[in-house]
């Protein structure tokens, strides 16, 4: 069952950005990149940047975003296991999709230059046809462009089919926008079993998949599938959230031979990481659970 998104908003600003500090890296572009440093020289965990903010309606934080991911480039360019991902409603969607693409493919020529992967976040329903359009029509142009795939949304299954023949690399995750029974599952356990599903499809059809979970016996089922279809380690990772404590989780699996990717964003504005983590608390009793364990350490 969600937690009430009334009652998550009654949580004071202040108190959430307590919650926030292990979900965000920082407020600097610095401060992320010393944890970047820090997952991969102490873990051997690889990253992937999110600059937090979303639903942008000027072109001024729009271009801000743009530049700052620009520079984010620069300073990850011999990083080769740091990654970005960006969102299009961050990159002008909702001003003007032509907009949005042009800053879209503007990050992607840079990126491709110096063979760094750039992730394209899946968002709410509503952009979820724009995503795949330009996805399907960039990726053949920049091979180091990614996307995300729900296994929430009914949909998915045939979205796949779109991705015939593009070798496309796919993050594979429940989702955390929610979504009316309409277009998509509403349990948890639906949405699990519908991954494994989606994974077999995704491997089977020879495309890269990031697969995105902190649910242990999922983790362990998805490798299973692996070790059935004899599935190569350069065609999946397993992908989680900075700050959820898996840390026995992530040894196991590098141990293994498996690479592991953390989500690590970070926002020039407390108030964009703020949003983030009310969010994260709306959609996620479980990310909640966590959130109020760790301040409990805390004190």
């Amino acid at each position: 069952m969600y937690i009430k998104k009334s009652l998550v908003n009654l949580i004071p600003a202040p108190l959430v950005k307590i919650f926030a500090s292990p979900y965000v890296s920082g407020d600097s572009l610095e401060k992320t990149l010393k944890t970047v440093d820090s997952l991969f020289s102490e873990k051997r965990i690889l990253s992937t940047i999110d600059l937090l903010g979303e639903a942008e309606k000027t072109k001024e934080k729009v271009l801000s975003a743009v530049l700052a991911y620009e520079k984010t480039l620069d300073e990850i360019k011999e990083r080769n296991y740091a990654s970005i991902s960006i969102k299009p409603s961050q990159f002008g969607y909702y001003i003007d999709r032509s907009f949005c693409e042009k800053n879209i493919e503007r990050i992607l020529e840079k990126a491709n230059n110096q063979n760094t992967l750039v992730t394209i976040d899946m968002e709410d329903i509503d952009l979820t046809d724009f995503t795949l359009e330009l996805y399907t029509k960039l990726k053949p142009k920049y091979p180091n462009v990614g996307t995300v795939l729900q296994s929430r949304l009914y949909r998915t299954e045939k979205d796949i089919e779109r991705l015939d023949g593009l070798k496309a690399h796919i993050r594979l995750c429940i989702g955390i926008y929610n979504v009316s029974k309409q277009y998509a599952y509403t349990r948890k356990k639906d949405m699990k079993e519908n991954l494994l599903k989606l994974l077999r499809i995704l491997l089977e059809k020879g495309h890269f998949v990031a697969i995105g979970t902190h649910d242990k016996l999922y983790i362990k089922k998805a490798l299973e599938i692996i070790d059935e279809m004899k599935v190569p380690k350069e065609q999946r990772e397993f992908q989680m959230l900075m700050g959820v404590p898996r840390d026995d989780t992530h040894k196991e699996l590098i141990e293994r031979g498996e690479k592991v990717r953390l989500y690590v964003p970070y926002a020039l504005s407390w108030s964009d990481a703020i949003a983030y983590l009310r969010r994260r608390m709306i959609e996620s009793p479980s990310i909640t659970g966590l959130v109020l364990k760790n301040l409990l350490k805390r004190n």
